[in-house]
């Protein structure tokens, strides 16, 4: 069940583009603007293969930690609901599965209902924070999960939003350092390593949108799993990674994708 109402959205400002509604432009949604559109229009049309790519992975990697027990989840970056939602793909397999979802994007907090329908077990809960305030959002998570047993922290291509001079290893450190032993990593991330004039592109029409993009090679991504231990098939682009039958469709990509535990010793 819901545990409380989110607040009232402020107003949206549709005169430029978001990275929540572009997403949703490039996954076929209907929550998005004309200025928002325009970007996805200038993107190459790989961009819309990347954003199914990322879906599907975190559909892939949630199922299997539900599958291995994990009934907690912190999802930062949560974006514009897309059924399936992180939660109900969880509460498939534990009902009782409790998650909180993380946006700053005020069109995130208008949707806010639909990620909020829980199993009558479970617990869903949305928070109206940003990730550049990982203190903030792990009180308001404690409020609906128990950082004394696993917890997974799902950060689906969002560090790719934060260049370097916002410091974004220093946040997963920070948000990973409070996580207990068991708990697990969720992360995809565009690359700047393995299609990078199409990187190029894509950072440049972000730009002229007036949003800024920190793509990265395969060695910076694996820098935000420091001190924790890669599953198999470890980090890799996201239509390779799975862990159970059927495999993906083997297909290009520009995505670094894995997940990790938190070793019994704790972080290093």
């Amino acid at each position: 069940m819901p545990t409380g109402t989110p607040p009232t959205p402020p107003r949206t400002d549709t005169t430029r583009a978001q990275p929540a509604r572009v997403y949703d432009w490039l996954l076929g949604g209907k929550d998005n603007y004309p200025v928002d559109e325009a970007v996805g229009r200038r993107l190459p049309p790989q961009a819309k293969d990347a954003a199914r790519q990322n879906r599907a992975f975190m559909h892939r990697a949630t199922a299997w930690l539900a599958d291995q027990g994990v009934d907690q989840f912190l999802d930062i970056g949560t974006g514009i609901p897309t059924e399936p939602n992180l939660h109900q793909i969880v509460q498939r397999v534990v009902p009782a599965a409790r998650i909180v979802y993380v946006d700053n994007d005020p069109i995130v907090l208008r949707h806010a209902e639909a990620l909020l329908v829980s199993s009558p077990e479970g617990t869903t809960e949305y928070v109206q924070a940003d990730v550049r305030d990982p203190g903030g959002i792990l009180r308001s998570a404690r409020d609906v999960l128990d950082f004394s047993r696993p917890v997974a922290l799902s950060l689906i291509a969002l560090l790719h939003f934060l260049p370097d001079d916002q410091d974004p290893q220093g946040i997963v450190r920070e948000l990973v350092d409070a996580l207990p032993p068991g708990s697990a990593l969720v992360l995809s991330h565009a690359a700047s390593d393995l299609h990078s004039d199409l990187a190029r592109q894509v950072t440049e029409e972000y730009a002229r949108a007036g949003i800024r993009l920190g793509f990265r090679t395969r060695d910076e991504v694996a820098r935000f799993f420091d001190g924790l231990d890669l599953v198999d098939p470890g980090l890799v682009t996201a239509p390779e990674w799975f862990r159970t039958e059927p495999a993906p469709a083997e297909e290009d990509s520009g995505i670094h994708a894995g997940v990790a535990r938190v070793p019994s010793g704790g972080t290093a």
